[in-house]
């Protein structure tokens, strides 16, 4: 009882003491508005965004021989809905590169906005070649591209004797792809994309919350080690209590910076039309729509959460006794940084096939699955019995990490001097 008593005031004070922070109350407020920013501003600059005001303020060199040249300044015209229309220049295939040279002088003194090169691979509908100071817009290109293969299009079918006001209504065709998420209580509202941004939240979200509060964790066991205050603190509890509570006291910091980040979230999120629409954005830009997130899911999602943040708080508070300085910090915290990172390594294949082999086992190992698992769970319907093993194989993680802290702390805490080597570490672990 007398060292339950003492867990409760290690705890207490860990997490009480950062909770009142004013860095704790700035961060925590931040966080809504970061994803206040990545809720609204993407849908009302999508709304607000189009091509270039000087899109049609480009040269077109014509090296085909075809006169697609105005075809394509036409299709450019009509597609920016500017008031210029794309200088053409006609030139010889052999000059094509003299042409181009002057262009980029042209360009260069901020008389265009770049030029477009046609020659007879554009014929061929395999390349046309654009160079300007907006190269790097993807809606500029975008439209130059479709001007382009519109009018090579046009022209084949006008070869083949059909009528140009009939190859315009035949062409004039522009698909908009709507997905939708199958899962197994079939069609939800929430597209493949709202799934896939979803996802990369929840992935960022723990990424991010386990490595500051693991660096937290990393710095405040050193400090206390340094200023010798763990001599006082090792004295009047076992260093299984003090690193059970410090453990637990900062991980209920990270829960609950989280859970208000969630709750102001979902408010912004249930409110984002009526925002969207004081900044002027059109009725339904922020139209998208999240999954919906099954009460088991979300109940293991939590799980996840709260088994890797205590993994990763035990490992850091043992590397933490270990070193006496700020210089050893970084090289010592090195092998479980790679751990964390190794997650990020293969998000992108994660993203991508979250059903395959690599997720799957990724899902499986302790160090990857807090983070892999609630990712997968977010874009496919995951199999109760994958989840039941990958949370066991987080939690064994855990029941060896606090195992192997403990036994690290106990000596760690009260060694000074240089770093100890690994065999010194596995003498501190066998030490009975």
């Amino acid at each position: 009882m007398a060292e339950a008593n003492k867990f409760v005031v290690v705890f207490k004070r860990e997490y009480l003491e950062r909770v009142r922070s004013k860095w704790f109350r700035v961060v925590t407020l931040l966080g809504p508005l970061f994803f206040a920013a990545i809720s609204i501003l993407p849908p009302l600059l999508a709304a607000r965004s189009g091509t270039s005001r000087d899109l049609a303020n480009i040269i077109v060199l014509d090296a085909t021989g075809a006169g697609i040249g105005d075809r394509v300044a036409d299709a450019v015209a009509q597609s920016a809905k500017g008031t210029t229309r794309p200088v053409v220049r006609t030139v010889a295939p052999d000059s094509l590169a003299v042409a181009e040279s002057l262009a980029t002088a042209q360009v260069v003194a901020n008389e265009y906005l770049g030029y477009l090169a046609l020659d007879g691979k554009t014929l061929a509908g395999t390349e046309v070649r654009y160079a300007g100071r907006n190269a790097t817009s993807i809606i500029d290109i975008e439209v130059l591209e479709r001007a382009v293969q519109r009018t090579v299009l046009t022209m084949r079918l006008e070869r083949e004797g059909i009528s140009a006001e009939r190859v315009a209504t035949l062409t004039n065709v522009r698909i908009d792809a709507k997905t939708e998420k199958i899962t197994d209580k079939g069609r939800e509202r929430a597209g493949g994309m709202a799934s896939l941004l979803f996802a990369y939240v929840i992935f960022f979200l723990l990424y991010m919350v386990l490595a500051v509060y693991g660096q937290t964790m990393l710095r405040g066991v050193m400090e206390e080690k340094s200023t010798r205050v763990a001599e006082v603190v090792v004295s009047s509890a076992r260093s299984t209590t003090l690193l059970f509570g410090k453990v637990l006291g900062i991980s209920a910091v990270a829960l609950t910076q989280v859970l208000v980040w969630v709750a102001m979230g979902a408010l912004i999120y249930s409110n984002r039309a009526q925002i969207l629409a004081r900044f002027g954005a059109p009725p339904g830009a922020g139209g998208f729509q999240l999954p919906a997130i099954d009460p088991m899911v979300g109940v293991a999602l939590v799980l996840f959460f709260v088994l890797g943040l205590v993994l990763y708080m035990a490992l850091y508070a043992a590397v933490g006794s270990m070193v006496s300085s700020q210089e050893d910090v970084n090289q010592a915290s090195m092998p479980v940084t790679i751990l964390l990172i190794s997650s990020v390594v293969f998000v992108q294949i994660i993203l991508i096939k979250p059903a395959d082999t690599l997720a799957r086992v990724m899902s499986l190992i302790p160090f990857s699955a807090p983070i892999i698992m609630p990712t997968r769970m977010a874009l496919v319907t995951v199999p109760a019995w994958e989840i039941a093993a990958s949370l066991l194989s987080v939690a064994l993680g855990c029941t060896l990490a606090l195992w192997l802290s403990a036994r690290i702390y106990r000596v760690g805490m009260l060694m000074y001097g240089k770093r100890p080597s690994f065999g010194e570490v596995a003498k501190w672990v066998r030490y009975t």
